[in-house]
């Protein structure tokens, strides 16, 4: 009869060791996720950025020496990424399989004069420096004219602003809630064992000697659940990057470390501070609020 109840009581003690380690894992994968997505957010605003580019639109009598020398002094600018001369005639090319025909034959000429495009580092692509570049941009003899997205070079900058801050605010009340949720496993762990803690007492039992197993218990519950929850990170990001494969790349593994590395910490130590705390609580309760 003993041995069956001890069995029941075994059982109920593995399934609640289990809960809280899932409960664990499951937001610490939830703030892996933020993690990933806010270091993520910048690289696509970045690319987003860096594909904004500035067409400069060359003179018709423009000797091909001079467009060169052209494209060689805004390679050299600090601000700019990349730039590419497309001909007169690539320019038709292109336009054509746009517009699917052929325009050159039907007006007799080609209208579409030679260009540079030109792309900026992520730091430069914002309204401002637009403004500022088409000035600059003008001013050289080369050029007959600079054409870019006004209203889509605001609208993004905008956008990217609110995104921003709308992953910045999730991330912060997640972390919160993770917090709590976290806390709340815990404390009820160790309140299905405060007549343990009780009678340790009772024995004569040093309070750092009480405490020694149960945090050893929440940091080790606390690293299971951040390998879990790491394991559950590496496997959505082999996924996600396979869908959507040229948009998301996540090889960027001294970054994929950090979270790693931020996800078991952070498991450790809100497990080791939680499990401090709800021991403490039943270390100092009295005897007749045990059973309540």
């Amino acid at each position: 009869m003993m041995q069956g109840k001890d069995n029941t009581i075994q059982r109920r003690l593995t399934a609640s060791y289990i809960t809280s380690v899932v409960s664990i894992t499951l937001v610490l994968f939830l703030l892996g996720l933020a993690g990933i997505l806010i270091l993520n957010a910048k690289k696509l605003s970045d690319y987003v950025r860096e594909n904004m580019g500035i067409s400069v639109y060359i003179q018709n009598d423009a000797r091909e020496v001079d467009i060169f020398s052209l494209q060689k002094t805004l390679d050299a600018k600090a601000y700019v990424k990349e730039t590419r001369y497309i001909t007169k005639e690539q320019a038709a090319e292109e336009f054509q399989e746009e517009l699917g025909e052929d325009f050159v034959e039907f007006l007799g000429y080609n209208p579409l004069p030679s260009s540079i495009d030109v792309k900026l580092h992520a730091a430069y692509a914002n309204p401002d420096s637009f403004a500022v570049l088409e000035k600059e941009f003008r001013s050289y003899p080369q050029v007959a004219d600079v054409a870019y997205q006004k209203d889509l070079v605001y609208a993004m900058n905008m956008n990217i602003r609110k995104i921003s801050l709308a992953i910045l605010v999730f991330s912060v009340l997640l972390f919160l809630i993770a917090i709590t949720l976290i806390n709340n496993t815990i404390r009820l762990t160790v309140y299905s064992k405060r007549f343990i803690i009780r009678t340790m007492q009772l024995v004569g039992a040093h309070n750092n000697l009480i405490r020694r197993p149960f945090l050893i218990k929440g940091v080790t519950q606390g690293i299971i659940a951040a390998l879990f929850a790491i394991l559950l990170l590496l496997a959505s990001v082999l996924i996600v990057e396979k869908q959507m494969e040229g948009l998301f790349s996540f090889q960027d593994f001294r970054i994929l470390g950090i979270i790693f590395a931020g996800i078991l910490i952070t498991g450790m130590l809100i497990a080791w501070v939680s499990t401090w705390l709800s021991v403490n609580k039943y270390l100092k309760i009295k005897t007749d609020n045990l059973y309540t």
